[in-house]
Formats: C-alpha cells, sequence, structure tokens
C-alpha cells in the first residue's frame, strides 16, 4: 500500500512537471506584459497620492499587502486574487476595475491571471508611475491598427506558411480576408525554431514577430532582413548582440524594437540609425549608456526610448520618503 501511494506521488508529480514545462513556454514578463496594463488603467488610482482603498498597486509590497479590503494579490491563486475577480467584473458594476476608462481587454485579464497562477513575480526595487495623464496625445499604432494596403501573398509565401504550419507554428493574419500575418516563436524548441527562422524570409506580408525568449543567434536575424513590411519586433531576453542588429537596417517600417536583457551595446544603436520609422524602443538591463542613447535620440528624434531610468528616479523618491517617514517614528 505505501509503495503504491508512492507511485502515485511520483506519477502526479510528472504530470505537474509537463504540465509546469507547457506553462513555462507561455511565462509572462512583468516588465513587457503587466507593467504596461498597471501603468495605464491601475496606477492613477492606486498609486503614492491619495491611494483609493488604501491599496497601492505601483510597488511590489503595497500590492501584495492590500488595502482596506484585505490581500487582493494571492500568488499563485488567480480565482482566489480579488483584483483578478474585480477587473472581469462586467462593465457596468459597481465593483469594476478600472472604474474609470476603458474596461480590460480579455487579453490582459488574461495575463494578469496568469502572471498571478505564476506566482505574481515582480522584480525588487521596480516602482510603477502613471501613465494616464499621456494618453492624450494619439495611441501609437500598432499592426492590428495599422492602415495597411490590400496585400496578396506570392506563391512562395504561401508555400512558407504551409511549411511552417507544418512544424506547429502558425502564422496568424492580423483580421480576417487579411493577408497580412503575425508570427510568435516564443517558447519553440531549438529545432523547430532553426526551421521556422529559414522560412520566414518569405513571408512577406509579416507585421509582427515574437521572438522574446528564444536562442536565436545573431546570424539568424539575416532571414529577416528582407521583411520591409515588418512593423514590430520582439528580441527581448535573447543572445542577441549588436552583430545582430546590422541585419535590422533594411527593416524601413519597423516602429517597435524591445532589446530588453540582451547584450547589445551602443555601437548596436549605432547600427539602427537608418530605421527612421522607429517610434518604440525598449534597452532595459543592456549594456548601452546615456551617451550612446543620446547619441541615437539625435539621429531619430521621434523615438521614445525606454531604459529603465525612470524607474531608478522613482526607487530613489520612494527610498527617501521612507526614510523620512522611518525618522519620524
Amino acid at each position: 500500500m505505501r509503495d503504491m501511494k508512492k507511485l502515485i506521488l511520483i506519477v502526479s508529480g510528472l504530470v505537474g512537471f509537463g504540465n509546469w514545462e507547457a506553462r513555462s513556454a507561455d511565462k509572462v514578463d512583468f516588465a513587457r506584459d503587466i507593467q504596461p496594463i498597471l501603468q495605464k488603467s491601475c496606477v492613477e488610482c492606486h498609486g503614492p497620492e491619495k491611494p483609493k482603498g488604501k491599496l497601492r498597486l505601483d510597488t511590489k509590497e503595497g500590492a501584495l499587502k492590500g488595502g482596506n479590503n484585505g490581500v487582493v494579490i494571492s500568488p499563485g491563486k488567480a480565482d482566489e486574487s480579488d483584483v483578478y475577480r474585480r477587473i472581469t467584473l462586467p462593465a457596468d458594476h459597481d465593483d469594476v476595475m478600472p472604474n474609470k476608462g476603458d474596461k480590460l481587454t480579455k487579453a490582459q485579464t488574461d495575463l494578469i491571471r496568469d502572471w498571478i497562477n505564476q506566482g505574481a513575480p515582480w522584480p525588487d526595487g521596480v516602482v510603477l508611475a502613471s501613465v494616464a495623464s499621456k494618453e492624450e496625445k494619439p495611441k501609437e499604432a500598432g499592426p492590428e491598427t495599422l492602415k495597411l494596403p490590400d496585400y496578396k501573398p506570392t506563391a512562395a509565401e504561401l508555400k512558407a506558411i504551409a511549411a511552417l504550419e507544418s512544424l506547429g507554428v502558425a502564422s496568424r493574419p492580423l483580421a480576417m480576408n487579411v493577408n497580412w500575418r503575425e508570427l510568435n516563436l516564443r517558447g519553440q524548441d531549438s529545432a523547430v525554431l532553426d526551421k521556422a527562422l529559414v522560412l520566414l524570409k518569405d513571408v512577406l506580408g509579416l507585421v509582427e514577430l515574437n521572438l522574446a525568449s528564444t536562442k536565436i543567434k545573431d546570424a539568424d536575424l539575416a532571414n529577416i532582413k528582407g521583411l520591409i513590411n515588418l512593423n514590430r519586433l520582439h528580441l527581448e531576453n535573447t543572445p542577441i548582440t549588436d552583430a545582430g542588429l546590422v541585419h535590422l537596417k533594411g527593416l524601413v517600417k519597423l516602429n517597435y524594437l524591445n532589446l530588453y536583457g540582451t547584450a547589445v551595446t551602443d555601437a548596436g544603436l549605432k547600427q539602427l540609425e537608418g530605421t527612421t520609422q522607429l517610434k518604440n524602443l525598449y534597452l532595459w538591463q543592456t549594456k548601452t549608456t546615456e551617451a550612446g542613447v543620446a547619441n541615437l535620440k539625435k539621429a531619430l528624434p521621434q523615438v521614445d526610448i525606454s531604459t529603465g531610468a525612470e524607474l531608478k528616479v522613482l526607487v530613489t523618491k520612494e527610498e527617501k520618503k521612507d526614510e523620512k517617514e522611518a525618522e519620524k517614528k
């Protein structure tokens, strides 16, 4: 009987491990997935200035502590977390969050659900600032909102799309009856990734490509240098270096580029000076310097460059505030 119990525990553990591996492929990234939602929709009412219900969602400590109604985030248990319950309430419900502005989309609530279920990881020292006031300016168009002309794929492109699907990689149309596509290779193993990358050069209708957290090599980016319609490119948390950015020079319509957590330096930023349509660039935890960023800004004044420096300022302010409060006690 005891041996049978051990066997059950071992089998359960293996099943759980398999599920964990499947989930890890879709691991939520706080900086990329959760922080923008909190900053836009939550921090304005739950920030340092008169937080509603004494609930702060701008700091890790505040978010986990909760407010007047108790704990709102239970790491690992989204279904027991009040914040998830409230963001999924009907738009006309009195307790819905956010209670002003647009209701979160299902994609956004799913991200928060998955983030909580994955333990609600929040990097130490990261303090969020509300960006609600910045929404007065028009929102930058993503590939889903771009006014793209009609597009007809070539025979070579259709063949490449079919080959990708045979690998289990779907290049999804942006909308019904539209031939512009987006492709997510995040979580793919090296064997599939290598084969898929070779096929990409023929998918000229690709406007968004997600290679985040893959083992992509600098030389692999040569396969996308001809994708002249590519609008958004995710390279965050990859081994990409300055050498890989050489291949981005021909991406004349590139609007969004995420290099968070890569080994890119100022030399790599020089390679980006030809991407004149670039509007959003993320450089957190890279090896770039303030001088390098400033030089790129001169070459591309329209680019909004996020380096994480603004968060360091907020952290410093928060620490000084805590010190003053401690002195008063």
